[in-house]
């Protein structure tokens, strides 16, 4: 029974690890991000990100739904302008099972040295999303947001949530809490 539990265990870490973004940020730490009470969107930086005009709307209303949940105001003349940007590339995971016969499980012999090789190949796309504040007046980049995970493009309304999760959890650090 305690082996069921283990291997159920590991089965929910390895498949909810899957699920997972993983996100990093930078900011100018000389920046006062309660001065920003508005926002838009940067077009020039948002065309030259390699995705469907499709992907971009998606994208641009996730972030406008997180921004306004945090307090923030779409407006005409916004104190900071949103730009993204996107990356990807195709990623094969290899994993090998040696059951070499020790330990307690399916098939397990003691009196027998059991040489099962197992591998299994998998090969998915991962997606890196940069949401990029800009100071307007400035001109300057303070906070950048970098969310990268695998993407799953089983159809459309998994897409749409998939592209949410990322983006609440990159916009989920802004601002950035300071350290005194």
């Amino acid at each position: 029974m305690r082996y069921i539990k283990i291997t159920l265990l590991l089965f929910v870490i390895v498949f909810s690890s899957c699920n997972s973004v993983k996100v990093v940020t930078d900011y100018d730490t000389k920046v006062d991000f309660n001065k920003y009470k508005t926002f838009a969107f940067y077009k020039t930086g948002i065309d030259k990100a390699a995705i469907s005009d499709l992907d971009k709307k998606r994208i641009l209303n996730a972030i406008e739904s997180e921004l306004l949940l945090l307090g923030f105001t779409k407006s005409t003349n916004p104190d900071m302008l949103v730009s993204i940007f996107t990356k990807s590339r195709e990623k094969v995971n290899v994993n090998q099972n040696n059951n070499l016969g020790y330990g307690f499980g399916w098939g397990w012999n003691p009196w027998m040295w059991n040489g099962n090789n197992n591998i299994n190949v998998s090969q998915y796309t991962e997606g890196t999303l940069f949401i990029d504040f800009i100071d307007k007046n400035k001109k300057e980049l303070v906070w950048q947001g970098v969310g990268t995970g695998a993407l799953k493009v089983q159809n459309r309304e998994k897409k749409e949530e998939r592209i949410k999760e990322f983006v609440k959890e990159i916009v989920s650090k802004f601002p950035p809490e300071k350290k005194e």
